[in-house]
């Protein structure tokens, strides 16, 4: 009886001594550069696209890999499953495109994702526009409180291939789209404060203008103030 008392002391220490089956780490990419020019991208035929080469580490616990890459012009995007850590796609020229990794595996259903990167493909061009700014706060959609001060902080990101942003234009109102011109920014200023009333929905974008002109659009993001 102690015997077989302890043959059962063992299965069961060995039973909880197993680890449980964990999702793959993050991946992290490593090229196109975040925010460059992709110059390396080999021209197909008399096209107007490009072959380009994604390449990323790899993640530890991982058995597929499946990319999305986004044409920002257009909003498609295209997804890829590999288990390599490089992917070739043929892109279009002269277009800026998103892109990340999702790492899976085999024993978990969670899979875990790396940043989203953005690139222009090398074109004719020799000025690119910033890429649009990326709205941090309010999110679309969002339910937020004004502070003492009847204020909601506006607040958002740009990147630029040239690394010329020369200002940001804050469109705001409680229509759709938003035509009242609320700020301009300085290329470091990427806040500000509006006044707003509790029960209202309102509307706002901002629109990234460089050093030569080009501009980008955000698209207009809403939210609702309690």
């Amino acid at each position: 009886m102690k015997k077989l008392l302890m043959l059962l002391c063992l299965l069961l220490a060995l039973s909880c001594s197993k680890s449980s089956p964990k999702p793959p780490s993050s991946p992290e990419l490593l090229f196109p550069l975040k925010s460059s020019e992709c110059t390396t991208g080999i021209t197909i035929g008399t096209t107007n696209t490009s072959e380009v080469e994604l390449q990323w580490n790899a993640s530890a616990r991982t058995d597929l890999y499946e990319v999305k890459i986004t044409n920002l012009n257009t909003n498609l995007t295209q997804t890829l499953s590999t288990t390599a850590i490089t992917q070739k796609v043929v892109l279009d020229k002269g277009v800026a495109y998103s892109w990340f990794v999702i790492a899976k595996n085999d024993e978990v259903s969670q899979t875990t994702a790396s940043e989203i990167w953005k690139f222009y493909n090398a074109g004719s061009q020799t000025t690119y526009p910033p890429f649009a700014a990326e709205i941090i706060a309010p999110k679309s959609g969002q339910t937020v409180f004004k502070d003492t001060n009847n204020d909601v902080e506006l607040e958002w990101v740009a990147e630029d291939v040239d690394n010329d942003i020369a200002s940001y234009q804050v469109y705001f109102g409680s229509v759709s789209p938003p035509t009242d011109l609320l700020a301009t920014n300085a290329p470091d200023n990427t806040t500000v404060k509006v006044g707003v009333v509790a029960n209202t929905v309102y509307y706002w974008k901002v629109v990234t203008v460089d050093e030569e002109g080009n501009s980008s659009d955000s698209g207009t993001y809403e939210f609702k103030v309690r």
